[in-house]
């Protein structure tokens, strides 16, 4: 059948995706190989893969005996960085179930959400304590059996613009196929082996942690969990790369900016997705014998769609489809549009997941008759159609990304319209004078709003990375539409009548760091950096800043005195 006008070849890739197999079949298959090898190092415990595979099997066991097993979910809130973590989702694929995995820094709200919407059937917790999930009657107990590839293998939620996370539930079949392509991929002239060391750094509730995972348990090599104090650091994880020897590392394009350039000497594969990659920074990660990666891909089609190898010049491309996957660029018709056109990615192929919403299911998953396409997920990116790879150029809509992670812009408005006194909202990104990217909630209020109580309230519901800062205004300004016009909501933020303290010797230092960073005009010396917005990556930047007239002080210090005063004293 003849492609499309302007569906490009070098987009369609579906008839090369790997054979069918499970996330257990790969495991299985590389502890059967290596069963000496290193499969884990936290700095305080090492599993070798049989090691690994038994403590998988023994929860799998455990599970059984709770009645779980083909077909249902299991929550995974287990401490970062410890192999418990892993031992849970390992264990929980072996009992043919599905992950369901909830950050263990998330508030308990988020837990809850989570949980309910995924209807898990049992919760994995510290220290592997295993407990059916509430009002949750176990089946009768029975054997393990290994899962099918039309089976679950996870379901991992994201930013929803109704104002509730979307459960996206993704099959061993795109999973392995996944890992299969991505085996393809990278380093083919000297492959991922067992003396390789993997970062883990990323939350498990961040898709992009599979991908981690699986470069290492997909060779043999070990993967090596980052203590998530550390990650919050930014430069401090530099010289752990060292004293680690990690030659493998996955992560966003913003927390390897604050790495020094010397502390990836070992790296011989960095990978970087989750937000764009600035041209600087692509240029300067460029080594002899090293591999820098730039990928893409939303939780929607399994983690990476597509990939470019970056030589350092411009542009820097999203790149070219996986083996499995099929890429085209649309027109508001949904017509392709022709080489160096622009429009909207569409993907198709054996990553494409599914939402656990029937009804989102439909919108988003739907047909594409001028592609042939059966079945076609709509990303909502702008791209530039390229035959050498494409470039990102943008979103369509209200979604952004911040750190690497995705957020539905009305999600965090439903948010702020839940707030006591709170009128009218929305929230919206701005950036500050050294150019980082920040939430921020524009409220209108009345007489019962309080400020300091409502930032207590978000970070009860929310993660951490999306509670935005706080800004009232009088009213919010709309569009002829009647929407909320986001480009015209005020910023740099007016300043407060009280805002013209003005704060001298350590103080002032502290507070001219915030007003770079943060965009945050300090009012008085017991001004929270966290109250403006702040969080870990703009904490690590901050810290970096201090560290130029101060160099012992630590991004931990920063948590424990979060105000101008306490800080300078």
């Amino acid at each position: 059948m003849t492609s499309p006008p302007g569906l490009l070849p070098t987009l369609t890739a579906a008839g090369r995706a790997a054979a069918p197999r499970t996330l257990v079949d790969v495991f299985g298959g590389v502890a059967a190989a290596y069963p000496d090898a290193l499969a884990i190092d936290t700095g305080s415990e090492t599993l070798t893969y049989a090691e690994l595979g038994e403590a998988a099997h023994d929860l799998a066991e455990s599970l059984a005996r709770l009645g779980v097993g083909p077909g249902d979910r299991v929550g995974v809130r287990i401490r970062s960085g410890t192999s418990d973590l892993y031992v849970g989702i390992l264990g929980v694929l072996h009992a043919c179930a599905a992950y369901v995995p909830v950050d263990a820094d998330d508030p308990d709200e988020r837990a809850r959400v989570v949980f309910a919407e995924s209807a898990v059937s049992a919760v994995v917790g510290n220290d592997l304590t295993v407990s059916l999930a509430a009002g949750r009657i176990g089946r009768p107990a029975s054997t393990p059996a290994p899962p099918v590839p039309e089976d679950d293998a996870w379901v991992i939620f994201t930013s929803g613009s109704t104002g509730t996370p979307k459960g996206v539930a993704v099959t061993h079949r795109s999973a392995a196929a996944f890992v299969d392509a991505e085996s393809r991929l990278f380093l083919r002239d000297a492959p991922i082996g067992t003396g390789d060391r993997v970062m883990a750094g990323l939350s498990v509730a961040f898709d992009a942690s599979c991908e981690e995972m699986w470069l290492a348990w997909a060779h043999g090599a070990c993967l090596v969990p980052a203590p998530r104090s550390l990650v919050r650091s930014g430069v401090d994880v530099g010289p752990w790369l060292v004293a680690n020897a990690v030659t493998v590392v996955s992560t966003v394009p913003t927390l390897v900016a604050l790495w020094p350039g010397e502390s990836l000497d070992a790296v011989r594969l960095l990978i970087m997705g989750g937000e764009a990659c600035p041209a600087e920074l692509a240029a300067r990660l460029q080594r002899p014998g090293r591999e820098v990666w730039n990928t893409y891909g939303p939780t929607e089609a399994t983690v990476v769609a597509c990939g470019a190898l970056l030589d350092g010049t411009a542009p820097v491309r999203i790149g070219l489809p996986l083996d499995g996957w099929d890429l085209a660029v649309v027109d508001a018709d949904g017509e392709p549009v022709p080489p160096g056109g622009s429009g909207e990615l569409i993907i198709g192929g054996v990553g494409l997941a599914r939402y656990l919403d029937p009804v989102q299911d439909a919108e988003k998953y739907a047909p594409m008759p001028s592609l042939g396409w059966d079945r076609a997920y709509r990303s909502g990116d702008v791209v530039r159609n390229d035959p050498e790879g494409l470039v990102f150029a943008g979103r369509s809509d209200d979604q952004v990304k911040l750190g690497g992670r995705r957020i539905e812009l009305g999600e965090l408005d439903d948010q702020l319209l839940r707030l006591p006194g709170v009128l009218a909202a929305a929230a919206a990104v701005r950036s500050t004078k050294s150019g980082n990217r920040l939430l921020v909630g524009y409220v209108a209020t009345g007489e019962f709003y309080d400020q300091t109580a409502a930032l207590e309230i978000l970070r009860h519901r929310l993660p951490a990375a999306l509670v935005p800062r706080l800004a009232t205004v009088e009213e919010l300004p709309t569009r002829t539409s009647g929407k909320v016009d986001r480009d015209a909501l005020p910023w740099p933020l007016p300043q407060a009548p009280h805002a013209a303290v003005r704060l001298s010797g350590t103080q002032g230092f502290v507070a001219e760091i915030w007003y770079d960073v943060l965009g945050a005009e300090v009012a008085g010396a017991g001004d929270d950096f966290f109250d403006f917005g702040g969080g870990s990556l703009t904490a690590a930047q901050v810290i970096g800043r201090l560290r130029e007239r101060f160099p012992e002080v630590a991004v931990g210090d920063l948590y424990a005195h979060a105000t101008v005063a306490s800080m300078a004293t």
